[in-house]
Formats: structure tokens, sequence, C-alpha cells
């Protein structure tokens, strides 16, 4: 098995041609572009499992009719489900945005916690949102979703069976001034070559690299 400094110099290596690749990209992802905080958590709670593409115009349209936070929490379950029926698993995360909604209202007086084990608690909110979260309010988080997961042990970066074990790995190979920065350009990657092919992935990267080389 590679040391922590082999696996160190070797993540340094692969993201950096990665950064080159995906850093400028203009793709938005559903956890980018809201002007509030509460818009941003709740817009990922909605993309568990869900496409970007889908999730971002979902959420644009339930904040056209629920403006404030007030207002979807006094919503009804039965509104709120059949406006973001298009994402999936879109009963469950109906009842989330409500109670989480509810709970920062009456608990945080409308503001989104910066602390990782309290957005935990919030209805619907795993490791993966609350990094997102806390990155979001300029702390260092590394969001680990299935792209990010999934490509760390493709490349061998981490031998790990769940996210949450990748994030503590990831934290002790990446440097922490790059933890917000892993899940964009780890997330464009995986849209772009399907299927996870690691042949495929550093050819892309090399390719570009030679580009904005020469």
């Amino acid at each position: 098995m590679s040391t922590l400094e082999q696996r160190q110099k070797h993540f340094l290596e692969v993201f950096k041609l990665a950064q080159k690749r995906y850093g400028q990209s203009s793709y938005r992802l559903a956890g980018e572009g809201w002007q509030q905080h509460w818009q941003t958590l709740i817009a990922t709670i909605m993309s568990a499992q869900t496409r970007d593409e889908t999730t971002i115009p979902v959420a644009e349209n339930l904040y056209k009719h629920y403006p404030t936070l007030q207002s979807i929490a006094r919503a009804e379950y039965k509104d709120i489900r059949a406006m973001i029926g298009a994402v999936n698993y879109c009963n469950t995360k109906a009842k989330h945005i409500i109670e989480t909604a509810q709970l920062l209202i009456e608990k945080y007086g409308g503001e989104v916690p910066t602390a990782i084990d309290e957005l935990v608690t919030l209805p619907g909110v795993g490791r993966k949102t609350a990094n997102l979260m806390i990155a979001e309010f300029g702390q260092d988080g590394i969001c680990v979703d299935t792209h990010v997961h999934r490509i760390s042990n493709l490349f061998g970066f981490v031998h790990t069976k769940t996210p949450n074990d990748t994030e503590i790995e990831l934290k002790k190979i990446a440097p922490k001034k790059l933890w917000s920065q892993i899940n964009r350009i780890f997330v464009l990657w995986g849209k772009e070559v399907p299927g996870y092919d690691v042949e495929r992935f550093m050819e892309k990267l090399k390719e570009e690299n030679t580009k904005f080389s020469s």
C-alpha cells in the first residue's frame, strides 16, 4: 500500500490537472448561486440523488412562490410536495424542507447554523450538505458526494467504503486550501466522463493540460 506522502503527492498531481480542466467552468451546481444561505441549504437538500439540471429550476420555482423562509415554514406539505415533484424522493424532501425551515426559525432565529454538529441535526441534512454549507461561510470542509467518493477510491487517494470515511481520509492528504474546491472539480469531472473510466479521465486531463501548457 502506498504511503501517506505518496498519496498526498498523487492527489496533488491529479487534482492540478483536473483543476486546469474544470476550474474555469461556468456550469452551475445545485448548491451554487443562491442569494440567501437558507436557499442554498434547501436547494442542496433537494439535490440529493437528483441531477442539478432538474434541481435548479425546481428550486427557482419554489423560491418564486415562497420567497422567504417564513413562507416555507408555514406552507402546506401537499403544496411543497406538488411544487418539487420533479426531484427524486420528493415526498420525504417536502417534509424535510418544511421541518428544516421551521427549525431554523424556532431554534436559530431564521439563520443557518455555521457548525457541522448543528447542521446535521436539521432534517435531510447529512455531512455532505453540512460541509457544503460551512464552505459557504468561509470555513474549511470537504463535501463528499458519489462523484468525490468514487473518484477518490478509483485513483487510490483513499481506500474507503463510505463517503464519511472518504471525507476523513481526504482531509489527511489534501491541502486545506483545496478542501472547498474538491467537490465542484470532481463533480464536473464525473459528469463529463460517465462510468468513471480512469484511463479516459486521465487522457482527457492530459489533453487539456497540453493545451494549457502550449
